[in-house]
């Protein structure tokens, strides 16, 4: 059996095993010499740490300058309890105020100006999760009336992205020098890498998406990071 011919036995061998890959048979076909082509995919989990919360305040008000008003008093009062709390300056993000008129519809005739509404979001990273649920219930208390959602985080991200994309690098080649060893072949060495860093981190999302109320700090499960990654690999047979 010639090299050429076994090429083509052992990709299709791939799709039979569950390995995916990636390049199109057009591709593939311009290797002229006897290859094996293999994804290698990690992911790996770990106890969160952190979080990043996205809260929001949504007022309405008479007039344009009463609504924001309102809405600018709440994140003022919110940052500051977040400082005096410990919260570092630098880990507290506030959006842009959104101010929007508000009208009722009546068929027929114009519509009709009845106030407006102004929001706001802020951003925080919390450093230490166990003082999250503290946080969610100060924010009642100033006003910040919705919760988007809730991101866990690892503190160990940078270490665990480097172990992912190891394992993914260990598993590409496990799976090429098993297709080789069933062929009664031998792996000649790496002919091509393919590398699209992943999303850093794939975490758990909590999404609250309603009004806040003395619930939701309770309904708030602490969960694990998963971070993956994933490599393609060619290589050549001797």
């Amino acid at each position: 059996m010639n090299k050429i011919l076994l090429t083509s036995i052992i990709s299709a061998s791939l799709f039979t095993l569950g390995a995916t890959c990636s390049l199109s048979t057009v591709q593939a076909a311009e290797l002229s010499f006897a290859h094996i082509e293999t994804v290698g995919t990690s992911t790996i989990e770990a106890a969160a740490d952190m979080a990043i919360i996205n809260v929001q305040v949504s007022v309405n008000a008479d007039s344009a300058k009463a609504a924001k008003d309102k809405a600018d008093e709440a994140v003022s009062q919110f940052m500051q309890r977040l400082l005096k709390a410990g919260v570092d300056k630098k880990h507290i993000q506030s959006a842009n105020l959104q101010l929007n008129p508000q009208y009722t519809y009546v068929q027929n005739e114009p519509r009709k100006l009845t106030g407006y509404s102004a929001s706001r979001q802020m951003t925080i990273t919390v450093i230490d999760l166990n003082r999250l649920n503290e946080l969610l219930d100060s924010a009642l208390v100033e006003g910040i009336n919705n919760v988007n959602n809730i991101e866990l985080k690892s503190s160990q991200e940078a270490k665990i992205i480097t172990q992912a994309r190891q394992a993914a690098i260990d598993d590409a080649k496990q799976k090429a020098q098993s297709l080789a060893k069933g062929f009664g072949e031998q792996i000649a060495g790496v002919w091509e890498v393919r590398y699209f860093p992943q999303q850093a981190n794939q975490p758990e999302m909590y999404r609250a998406s309603m009004k806040m109320n003395a619930d939701v700090a309770q309904t708030y499960q602490q969960g694990q990071v998963a971070i993956s990654d994933r490599v393609e690999v060619v290589f050549r047979l001797k």
